[in-house]
């Protein structure tokens, strides 16, 4: 699975935004998806994830009602709608694929787990 994620962009707090996450391969379809930022000085972070149905999604309490993430299998494309953002949201965002599955007793949220990564698109939040 290769991946290309895009979207990122400067606005203020309170805006929305939209990310895109680009899958080329038929696997798509099959593997649970997530998306992690970095800020500048800090560690790989996971945001939220969402198993290949769509049907199971987890989010880090940082953003959870905030955020969310579909997917459109039909397209290989997942997307995270940021909403209400904040200034402590700016960092470089990745999207992720995992063979591991995702349960709603066991969402996948460690970023060793993903071996398939697009490379960053950058949101900047000002206050």
């Amino acid at each position: 699975v290769q991946l290309q994620a895009s979207g990122g962009g400067l606005v203020q707090a309170g805006d929305s935004l939209r990310l895109s996450c680009a899958a080329s391969g038929r696997a798509f379809s099959t593997v649970t998806m997530g998306w992690f930022r970095q800020a500048p000085g800090k560690e790989r972070e996971f945001v939220a994830s969402i198993d290949w149905s769509g049907g199971i999604t987890y989010y880090a309490d940082s953003v959870k009602g905030r955020f969310t993430i579909p997917r459109d299998n039909a397209n290989n494309t997942m997307y995270l709608q940021m909403n209400s953002l904040k200034p402590e949201d700016t960092a470089a965002y990745y999207c992720a694929a995992s063979a591991k599955y995702q349960l709603a007793s066991r969402p996948v949220t460690n970023r060793y787990d993903y071996a398939y990564w697009g490379q960053g698109t950058q949101v900047t939040v000002s206050s």
